[in-house]
Parts: C-alpha cells; structure tokens; sequence
C-alpha cells in the first residue's frame, strides 16, 4: 500500500511537470514574483510621473507668486486691528478731503502743479498694499532668473536637483510671504511705482487705513489729522518723481547696476563659498555684507542710490512738518510722539527680523535726509531748496550730506562765479 501510495505520489509529481512544461517555468506562475514586477512597474511608472511634475514646478520659476500672496494675505487677515472691506472703502473719502487741502498747499510751496496725482489714490488694506507690491518683487526675481538662466533650473531628468529646486521655490515662496506679512503691519502710505518696470505706468498713491488707524491710536492723535500728515510726505513722493521726469530712471538705472552686482555676488558665492565671502568682509573692515559682493564700481553706485534714498525721505518729513503746520495745529507734537514711536529700539525676534531687513538703515535714511534738507534751507532759503531736484549734477555728494553748506556752495555760487563754477548739466560731481 504504502508502494502504491508512493508510485501515486512519484506519477502525480511527474504528471505536474510535464503539465507545467507546456505553460513554462513554475516561478512564473509564482504570485509573490508577479506581485513584485507589478509593483516595480509601478514604481516606474510613479517615479518617472513625480520626476516630470517636480521638473514642471521647479521649472516654473523661483516663487509660487499665487501661494506668496495667500500666505500673505491670511498673516495680515489675522493681525490686531483688521478692518471690514467696506470700512476701508468708506475712509477712501476722508482722504479725497485730505488731498484737496494738500495738494493746493505743496503747489503753493514748491512751486509747481501737481497733475494726477489728485485722482491716483487709495485707501486700502493690508492685504491689498501687499498685493500691489508683490509686483515689484516678480520684478526683481524676474531679472535674477533671466539674468541666471540654467543655474536655477535642474537638469533634465534629475530628480535629485528637481527635489532641490522645488525646496528652494518652497522656501523662496514663504520669504515673499513673511516679508509682505511682515512690512504690511507696519507700512503706513506709498507712492507706488515701479522702478525695474519695463513699462513706465504713472505711480499711484496708497494709504494702509488698518495701520494707519492702528498707529494714530497708540500715538492718542486725531486720526483725521494724522491722515493729512502721513498723506503729506506720500503726496511729497509723488511730486519728487512725478514733477521731475530724470528722477525714475536715474534710479532705475542705478538698481539695475546694484541688481547686477548682486547677480554677480551670487555667482561668485557659489564659486568661492561663504566662508571666503565672510573672510573678505572682515578684511574690508567696515561695509556691509553686501558691499562685500560688489566691485568698486558697484559699491560706488550701492552709495550714490542710498544718498539719493536718503534725500527722498528726508525731503518728505521736511515738508510734511513745513507744510503741515499751515494746516494741522498740532503738527509737532505729531511729530514728536511719531519720532518716539519709530526711534523705539525693537526687541528679540521682532527686532533681529528689523534689522535683517534693513529697517535700522531706513530709519537713519530719514534722520540724515531730513538733516540735510534743513541744513539747505538754513544755508540758501527756498531758493536753494528749489534747486535740489535741478538734476543729477545738483544731487549732494556723501560728504555734502553731512554738510549742506557745501552743496549750496557749489550749487547756489555768488554770482559773480556762477558763470565759470556751475556744474556741467547732467554730470554727478565725484
């Protein structure tokens, strides 16, 4: 029996294999194997999907502009002292009010009309002024991604770099966000324009109601009032830019050569690394960083935009207090209390994001503008404020910033030299 059994058994294991020989091997009819090339294949299939979609973002450009603005958006919804839309569009009458008093009077002082800039204006909310300047920031990324080309973009079937380029998209995106976010709890007016624009669009004024109600109410001033003053020194810009054609792309001009310079910066980071570049600041001895990464030629252009910055606030704060007390009483106690508000030092993470940023060097922009510009005033009279705005050959040198007897000198000579020593039109003085 147990023969039997056996030749069963030896005959039922032949039979199989030569049933299976007519199908093929038995492994491959194993499921577990079938199982994994199925698998693999669709692996394959996932990987190859995931490494065209992370080429298709990351070839996108450096920033998801649309996310930028979300994010923004949804920080500055969050923060103290939001406003309903509708009570945003209602303050858009107080400042038509405010602007018909001020423009008469800045046409007055200055001595020169004013057109447009009566109509272009806005009183808008946090979110909306960080819409707006999200278009300078596609600007200027615009520029750096033309200017760098493939070194942004990963190559062709890398999914390691295409991962890489869309971590950096990821983190460039939530940048825009925090940096909007955070300038747009604090930013009071603009005069918007865009510099690096290949199209040359009429700038517009922007007042931030949110921040502006917000700030009128820690300083305990009349909100009224301190919308007439804060329009002033915006309304201010837009005569500096808008009664003097030169201005716009002087400055263009210059930002892009600094934009270079940065470019270059860039480059010549990746080549020589970090600790080098740092190494190379501490030899210079003073400067910023960023001055490390520019030639001398760029480092002379960085200095000429930041005088020029300089003298366009300082020049706003003086004739916002000027103007201002023909019309607003109490003008220097706004002043004053608004001085002791923005010269308050800023603590911790709020004050280490401040000076990243560079809010310490704005601050001492205005301080040292608005020096000068009454330095000018006290040395030659509205005739010689009057001639501040002549050109680029009447724009004050580094040193004649802290000397504005100087300028005046050389720019307002006695008469009996202005003939052999005035300035050659159009020609920045060394």
């Amino acid at each position: 029996m147990s023969g039997a059994a056996g030749g069963r058994g030896r005959g039922g294991t032949r039979g199989d294999d030569r049933s299976a020989a007519g199908r093929g091997p038995a492994w491959l009819h194993d499921r577990t194997w079938q199982a994994g090339v199925v698998a693999g294949a669709l692996a394959g299939f996932g990987a190859a999907y995931l490494n065209r979609r992370v080429q298709r973002i990351a070839r996108a450009g450096l920033v998801d502009w649309a996310q930028a603005e979300d994010l923004a958006a949804a920080r500055l919804a969050r923060s103290p002292g939001a406003l309903e839309p509708a009570e945003i569009a209602r303050s858009g009458a107080r400042y038509a009010a405010a602007m018909e008093r001020i423009v008469p009077a800045l046409e007055a002082e200055l001595g020169t009309p004013l057109p447009g800039v009566v109509s272009r204006h806005a009183a808008v909310s946090r979110a909306a002024w960080a819409g707006a300047n999200l278009v300078a920031f596609r600007e200027l990324y615009g520029h750096i991604e033309a200017a760098l080309g493939d070194r942004l973009r990963p190559h062709e079937g890398n999914l390691g770099e295409g991962i890489g380029a869309l971590a950096n998209r990821a983190m460039a995106t939530r940048q825009i966000a925090f940096v909007l976010g955070y300038l747009g709890t604090r930013v009071l007016g603009q005069y918007d324009i865009a510099l690096l624009s290949a199209e040359a669009s009429p700038g517009q004024l922007l007042f931030v109601e949110e921040n502006i109600r917000a700030t009128a109410a820690s300083l305990k001033v009349p909100v009224d009032d301190f919308r007439v003053w804060v329009a002033l020194h915006e309304t201010t810009h837009a005569f500096e830019f808008e009664a003097h054609p030169w201005l716009r792309p002087y400055l263009a001009e210059r930002m892009e050569r600094q934009l270079a310079g940065v470019i270059d910066g860039a480059r010549l980071l990746s080549v020589e690394g970090v600790g080098r570049i740092v190494r190379r600041w501490r030899d210079r001895r003073g400067g910023g960083l960023l001055e490390t990464l520019l030639d001398p030629e760029q480092q002379r252009t960085f200095r000429e935009t930041q005088t020029v910055m300089s003298l366009l606030e300082g020049f706003g704060d003086w004739v916002m207090d000027r103007v201002g007390a023909s019309f607003l009483p109490d003008v220097h106690l706004l002043r004053e209390r608004f001085e002791a508000r923005r010269s308050q030092p800023r603590r911790g993470l709020d004050g280490l994001v401040s000076r990243l940023m560079g809010m310490d060097l704005k601050l001492a922009q205005y301080h040292r503008g608005e020096r000068f510009v009454a330095g000018v005033d006290a040395a030659g009279g509205p005739a010689a404020v009057a001639r501040l705005w002549d050109g680029p050959a009447s724009l004050p040198t580094e040193a004649e910033m802290d000397d504005p007897a100087a300028w005046v000198r050389r720019v307002l000579p006695p008469r009996d030299e202005a003939a052999g020593d005035a300035p050659v039109p159009g020609e920045v003085p060394a």
